[in-house]
């Protein structure tokens, strides 16, 4: 009986012990930024975001993998450093890709993560899907369904008497659409609702209703990718829309697994919204980057686009705390992609940077893609993407 107690009590030591080591962080959906996770909370937080979080919202159009997925060729070499990193961070998956070939490629160890994320895990994209949006954006006006980057969206009764009425689509992709009164980057002012969580005609008739632009400033957020990707199925149609999508997953990126933009929070069946959010797979997420190098070498009218929002880049106007990560090293920002970094004056450098670690880097003057994954943004960034861009061939 003794032993048995005793055994009891070892127990419930050892599971108090084991919970007392994870940080839920105040039962936050997101490691906070400034956070230094130990690997207990990373786990959780990666199962969270692997099982809750964006996963547990709709779906709100499923993009079938591409009929002839696109086969990457591979030439590796070993990087120690980059090994390293995956033992010692929350870094998931490290890509670069050059002369038409994956170079590096590295994916947690099983010993660390990699029981839970494998090559067939879709995982969310964060704000680099907001560079996305954008790119079907560009699809959507080759298409026709949208007349230009300078085209108002007035003709979209939703955002009637609020400040995005008589506004031109580039300021919107270029985070300077005068909104700074009424929502930063995640959240409403007068509501604090996440921006994410309501449908567009929700936050329209509620913390939008009868706002008024301001002074022209550039205020990043997550609302006008949303409002974008809005408009397109507007302007498209849901059928064509889900053309757009094939076109770009199946047909252009050459996707090997299915993939899926989720809903915002309280989207139903009578008021949908989709989000910038995409799931999709480490590979898949460096095909769609490939499909944009590809388009902007071979000068597509998809590569035109992206080549005018270079073109028609503003200026950020952030005292940044650091030059250590892809949000804060760049000067310019244009049609929701980052650029300019810092040292790469006059270089064709296009940034996507998601909360907690995922980005995409291409470098279309020199054909080169650097993608990173991660649990946490707690890796060096600078020294295995930054550095590796600016110092290649």
């Amino acid at each position: 009986m003794k032993k048995i107690l005793g055994a009891l009590i070892f127990l419930m030591l050892f599971c108090v012990n084991v919970f007392a080591e994870v940080k839920t962080y105040d039962g936050r959906s997101e490691i906070p930024e400034e956070a230094k996770p130990n690997d207990d909370t990373l786990r959780f937080f990666l199962n969270r975001y692997l099982t809750r979080n964006w996963n547990s919202h709709r779906k709100y159009s499923n993009i079938e993998a591409s009929d002839n997925p696109y086969q990457f060729q591979f030439d590796l070499r070993e990087d120690k450093y980059i090994k390293k990193q995956m033992q010692e961070t929350a870094l998931l998956s490290y890509l670069l890709f050059e002369d038409g070939k994956i170079v590096i490629d590295e994916i947690t160890p099983k010993n660390r993560f990699g029981d839970l994320f494998t090559d067939k895990t879709k995982y969310h994209s964060q704000s680099v899907g907001k560079s996305i949006a954008s790119y079907i954006l560009g699809h959507a006006i080759c298409k026709g369904y949208v007349e230009s980057i300078d085209a108002k969206i007035n003709d979209w009764p939703v955002i009637k008497n609020t400040l995005y009425h008589d506004q031109k689509i580039i300021d919107l992709i270029n985070m300077s659409a005068g909104d700074q009164k009424y929502l930063n980057s995640n959240r409403f002012f007068d509501s604090n609702r996440a921006v994410t969580n309501p449908t567009i005609k929700s936050a329209m008739e509620n913390e939008l209703k009868n706002s008024k632009k301001s002074k022209v400033k550039w205020n990043y957020n997550n609302l006008l990718p949303h409002i974008i990707l809005n408009y397109i199925i507007f302007k498209a149609g849901e059928d064509n829309f889900q053309g757009l999508l094939d076109e770009v997953f199946r047909e252009k990126a050459k996707s090997e697994y299915d993939a899926h933009f989720v809903e915002t929070e309280i989207s139903n069946l009578t008021d949908r919204s989709i989000t910038n959010t995409l799931m999709a797979t480490r590979y898949d997420y460096l095909r769609i980057a490939k499909a944009m190098l590809d388009d902007w070498q071979n000068d597509t009218c998809e590569g035109k686009y992206l080549k005018i929002l270079y073109e028609r880049k503003v200026k950020k106007n952030r005292d940044y705390r650091d030059k250590q990560e892809a949000f804060s090293i760049t000067k310019s920002y244009g049609g929701f992609f980052h650029l300019d970094p810092y040292g790469m004056k006059n270089r064709h450098i296009f940034i996507m940077d998601g909360y907690g670690g995922q980005t995409l880097t291409i470098d279309f003057d020199r054909k080169r893609i650097v993608t990173t994954m991660a649990v946490h943004r707690d890796f060096k960034w600078k020294k295995i993407a930054y550095s590796v861009i600016k110092k290649g061939k």
